[in-house]
């Protein structure tokens, strides 16, 4: 599912409202996932998991800025993402799952941050740009 030209501009457009913010964001989008899947804190055994812990803001804010980074590669984010999906695949082995399940978390985030400007033209573009990246991260699955 290709990202079109509108598409692009709403991701490139909320984006730099988002980041600013990517701390914040990141950590409340961690928080929500780990409440309500919390099947996926055993990737963060070593992590202080607790509300608004540092690691789990430091996190937060590295998901969010490989999330931003992304924006520079809308047309090619094969190439963006490249040693990320390395590092998920053949490191991390983080099940493909658990993309989806944080970005559905990141919508809701974004939908409470944002009600003005997280139209459902907006919510569309953002889920089709945030399945491309999960599409490229499970990739080298095998």
């Amino acid at each position: 599912m290709a990202l079109t030209d509108g598409d692009k501009a709403a991701v490139v457009n909320l984006w730099s409202k988002i980041s600013g913010q990517t701390e914040a964001i990141g950590n409340e989008a961690l928080q929500r996932l780990f409440t309500g899947f919390p099947q996926t804190k055993t990737y963060f055994k070593h992590y202080d998991l607790s509300p608004n812990s540092a690691q789990v803001r430091a996190h937060g804010a590295r998901v969010l800025g490989a999330v931003g980074e992304a924006t520079k590669y809308l047309d090619n984010l094969s190439e963006g993402l490249s040693k990320l999906s390395d590092l998920h695949a053949y490191n991390l082995r983080v099940d493909p799952e658990n993309f989806k399940l944080l970005s559905h978390c990141f919508l809701v985030v974004l939908a409470v941050h944002f009600p003005a400007e997280f139209t459902p033209q907006v919510q569309a573009a953002w889920d089709k740009y945030l399945v491309a990246i999960s599409t490229v991260l499970t990739s080298k699955y095998r």
